[in-house]
């Protein structure tokens, strides 16, 4: 069978080549400070030498780097999480609801300790998928176990989080709402959370 991963090369473009073009950036739900737009290359000439790698191998070198990069999103979702809790903490102890604070009324108290509880296991799934890849031992599986674990967690604790902030969780000046616009994209780059399970499911031998 014909191989669908040759022919895939890696290759420099400088960016005052001739036919290559930067388009419009992309309105993106969060992630705002960073720029995402459309590139195009038409007709663009790049000399043999700006060939990154060896021929026909960009695909093994971009596979390679998957876990890292699973591992670098699952640190940022267990941190994003751990900082939704901090925000809510400290807001629910300022605000006061029927004259006395948010903080404590026993609904708060539960989800923030059901919130802390989901943070404290996010970062130990966390440390074990570091000290794996400081070993050189982090297989596809266990980095695809830790991204879908900590960020469906932060999506779970985040959202928690704004809840506890009421209305004002829906307003971009306080961090919680820039958060929960940011923290979306995490279980779709990298490889969807779908994805992740085809993932861990195929090392199962499913």
């Amino acid at each position: 069978a014909e191989d669908r991963r040759h022919g895939i090369s890696l290759l420099v473009v400088d960016t005052k080549s001739e036919g290559y073009a930067v388009g419009r950036k992309l309105d993106k739900l969060g992630l705002r400070i960073s720029d995402t737009a459309e590139l195009s290359f038409t007709d663009v000439k790049v000399p043999v030498e700006d060939l990154l790698g060896e021929e026909n191998k960009g695909f093994s070198y971009l596979g390679q780097n998957l876990p890292q990069e699973r591992l670098g999103i699952a640190v940022g979702a267990y941190a994003q999480a751990a900082a939704a809790v901090r925000f809510a903490q400290a807001y629910v102890q300022e605000r006061t609801v029927f004259g006395k604070s948010v903080a404590s009324f026993q609904n708060t108290k539960f989800e923030l300790a059901a919130c802390k509880a989901e943070v404290d296991a996010a970062e130990a799934v966390v440390d074990r998928a570091l000290e794996a890849h400081d070993l050189g031992e982090l297989s596809a599986a266990e980095a695809a176990s830790a991204k879908l674990f900590t960020t469906e967690v932060a999506h779970r604790v985040i959202d928690k989080c704004l809840q506890l902030h009421g209305g004002y969780g829906y307003m971009n000046e306080y961090p919680i709402a820039r958060l929960y616009a940011d923290n979306r994209v995490n279980r779709i780059y990298g490889g969807t959370s779908e994805v992740m399970k085809m993932i861990i499911a195929k090392s199962m031998g499913l």
